[in-house]
């Protein structure tokens, strides 16, 4: 895979998706539901990304380099795609000053493992900004000409990106927990600005 392509892993987690794993480390049994969270994260991540490369081979045509500009039909679901970002940021920057997080972070205080694994698999199935990575890599993947296989570098990516949080919590245990709210804090109280950069990547990556 292009590596032009892995800074998506890193938007695949900002937002309320870091915020989880940040939350579930300074839980009880933090490694536990960490390591549960990390495994939904991975099969939301692999499945999301194999629906949206079948998608994108319904529906894009042949590949790229054996069809100029992969089809008509590619370039539309591109250009849909680029106009869903557009508004999506526009909309970001409208509602940052009433910009809150999900309530249902708070809940993950007390998260056992099994609604850990839950919300692994839920904030990456059921936000907009993953869905619309999943199927720019999706769309990539198609153009180049590519299986499945060749995103296990975008996965491996947004794993770790995941883990990040246990890595540290386990590397650095009391500073890890000090500092974790945070850094928390930061990203709840500027999630629109998170969401615009992450939204202006996607257009790059798909117009580029």
């Amino acid at each position: 895979m292009n590596l032009n392509v892995l800074p998506l892993a890193v938007t695949m987690m900002a937002g309320p998706q870091i915020i989880s794993a940040i939350i579930l480390v300074t839980a009880d049994r933090a490694v536990r539901v960490s390591l549960a969270f990390l495994c939904g994260v991975l099969a939301a991540t692999v499945a999301g990304v194999a629906v949206a490369r079948g998608l994108a081979g319904l529906l894009g045509g042949a590949p790229q380099g054996t069809a100029p500009g992969g089809g008509p039909v590619a370039r539309i679901v591109e250009a849909v795609l680029v106009a869903l970002l557009v508004v999506l940021a526009i909309r970001s920057f409208l509602g940052r000053r009433t910009a809150e997080p999900p309530r249902w972070l708070a809940e993950l205080m007390g998260a056992a493992p099994r609604q850990a694994l839950r919300t692994g698999l839920l904030v990456i199935l059921l936000m907009p900004s993953d869905i619309i990575v999943m199927l720019t890599v999706g769309v990539h993947l198609q153009r180049a000409g590519m299986r499945l296989p060749a995103a296990a570098p975008f996965v491996a990516a947004t794993v770790l990106i995941a883990a990040l949080p246990l890595l540290a919590y386990l590397l650095f245990h009391r500073r890890a927990v000090n500092a974790m709210p945070k850094v928390r804090d930061w990203m709840n109280a500027n999630s629109w600005l998170v969401n615009i950069i992450a939204y202006l990547v996607f257009i790059v990556l798909i117009v580029g």
